[in-house]
């Protein structure tokens, strides 16, 4: 029986209430083709494995990361347009995704090194797959029994390698919101009738981060109503490390105003320069001007299991908050993201409101285990999952050992960088404390020259003409920035992550493509004049 039949038996059915044709048939259509629906994911991985998305193994990098085109011939390539009734087959479908792999960006490739995170940890795929299969929220425990569960363990030992005694956290959708976070519990330890009153009548509350941290914090700054003139920079050394000296400055000089001085982000792993502060030191003022101590940790969080470098976080335990992406450094699918305080009560108190049909207290089940309670979200996704499957696939001091590898290759390729001075590398700075490692090329006709503001100009200009020529040809793809706050303009920057798991020879394979394009496009086009 077609679904044409069985909506006209529907119809003759009196006892059937009456609803247009068209939406009988779809509807019915759907119902009895639902089944035959689901068997789409049985032929997503095959489509993966067959347009390479992945390029894991070194024999498959001579691949190319993206197949690029501009943004109209896509329009082009693919149907993007929403139809109201019209349906596609099974066919149809799975060549549309096939085209959408095939011209997206192949970020596991092992020369994909564009972002703070590269490949991905193949058990981290496998456990997002089953978190979004099985499609749950974190907010009860009565819906996500199992899940509850492996963030609880996972906060508790973060806590544990953190330092904090007796603290919490929370998984949240991303780096940004976790930095939120810390400013948020900041605000209601100090001012907890905040939570009902608001920010009516108090004195602008202040937080102060480096020049070098990351942007969320002023638009924190706006989303939680300080406002963006009362997040105030502080200076950095020649490494990108907050100066302490300009930070104590600068709180006696928001106190003088009759400003209120609130909150201090440290970072550990700066977004350019990987430049980790000086927690100790900046937790001796904090301390003396009783403000809250926040550590973005989003980047370089992930040293916490480090063997050799684990130095880097030498003071974090005197910090209040903490936040970390493990989807950057470690390989965590995207996203993975937690934020940790050594204030045990303070998350819910902030953040819960008496929700009588969601967190109901006479449940049946030990209720402490609902953990939504202290989230600014309602539904939120499983992200724990992943983390805890790599996790318990490997140890985490497995991660430890293959970040202490990712900084010593770096090192590796700091070296073979000044090697290469009299071929056209430069380093942006001596040291590098992370694995982010920014440098120039200079080609062969800017080189002996005098280096005068024109001839930076020319220079800052290589970078993006070399990328362009990255992605077109799919070889390689690195980042490049500035350091505007420095009047520097852009370079290179190679960031090193657990995976791929690098060889030297493939340091040797960087440089040399880079030089590669970089002439190649003066020599073609005479790009660079």
């Amino acid at each position: 029986m077609n679904a044409n039949e069985i909506c006209k038996q529907n119809n003759d059915n009196e006892h059937v209430q009456y609803r247009p044709a068209a939406l009988a048939n779809s509807v019915d259509s759907i119902r009895f083709n639902l089944t035959n629906d689901w068997n789409i994911l049985s032929s997503i991985y095959d489509l993966l494995v067959d347009e390479k998305a992945f390029c894991v193994a070194s024999q498959e990098w001579s691949e190319k990361i993206v197949l690029f085109e501009q943004p109209k011939e896509l329009e082009k390539i693919i149907d993007l347009t929403i139809d109201e009734n019209k349906s596609l087959t099974m066919s149809e479908i799975e060549k549309i995704c096939r085209q959408v792999i095939k011209y997206s960006v192949k970020t596991s490739h092992g020369r994909f090194h564009n972002q703070l995170f590269g490949q991905m940890d193949p058990y981290g795929l496998a456990g997002t797959w089953i978190s979004e299969a099985l499609n749950t929220s974190a907010y009860t425990f009565e819906v996500a029994p199992i899940f509850s569960l492996i963030e609880t363990e996972i906060i508790k030992r973060i806590c544990e390698l953190c330092g904090y005694v007796n603290g919490d956290g929370i998984f949240s959708p991303g780096g940004s919101i976790s930095n939120m976070y810390g400013l948020a519990l900041a605000r209601y330890k100090r001012f907890p009738n905040i939570k009902t009153d608001g920010m009516f009548g108090l004195p602008p509350l202040v937080l102060f981060t480096s020049e070098e941290s990351h942007y969320s914090l002023k638009k924190a700054a706006h989303w939680l109503g300080f406002g963006m003139d009362n997040c105030v920079e502080v200076t950095t050394n020649e490494r990108g490390q907050m100066s302490v000296e300009d930070l104590e400055d600068k709180i006696l000089q928001v106190k003088a105003e009759g400003r209120v001085p609130l909150f201090v982000n440290a970072t550990a792993g700066t977004t350019v320069l990987g430049a980790f502060d000086d927690f100790e030191k900046v937790a001796d003022i904090c301390e003396k001007y009783d403000l809250w101590l926040h550590v973005d940790g989003c980047l370089g969080g992930s040293a916490l299991f480090c063997y050799k470098y684990r130095e880097l976080l030498k003071g974090l335990h005197r910090s209040n908050s903490f936040s970390w992406n493990p989807h950057k450094s470690m390989g965590a699918p995207l996203q993975c993201s937690l934020f940790i305080t050594r204030e045990l009560e303070l998350l819910p108190k902030c953040n819960s409101l008496a929700v009588d049909y969601l967190f109901q207290q006479d449940k049946f089940y030990d209720v402490s285990y609902d953990t939504g309670n202290k989230s600014v979200q309602c539904g939120r996704k499983v992200d724990a999952f992943k983390l805890w499957l790599m996790l318990k696939a490997r140890g985490y001091g497995s991660y430890g050992r293959l970040l202490d590898y990712a900084l010593d290759i770096s090192k590796v390729f700091v070296d073979k960088l000044r090697q290469r001075e009299s071929r056209g590398f430069r380093l942006v700075i001596d040291e590098f404390q992370y694995t982010n490692i920014c440098f120039w090329y200079i080609p062969k006709h800017l080189r002996n020259l005098e280096e005068t503001e024109e001839w930076k100009q020319k220079l800052y200009e290589v970078a993006p003409k070399v990328k362009e020529l990255m992605i077109r040809e799919g070889t390689l793809m690195l980042g490049y920035c500035p350091l505007q706050y420095r009047n520097i303009g852009n370079f290179f920057r190679m960031v090193f992550t657990c995976f791929p798991v690098i060889t030297h020879s493939e340091l040797d394979f960087i440089l040399n493509e880079i030089e590669r394009l970089a002439e190649q496009r003066h020599k073609d086009i005479n790009g660079f004049v």
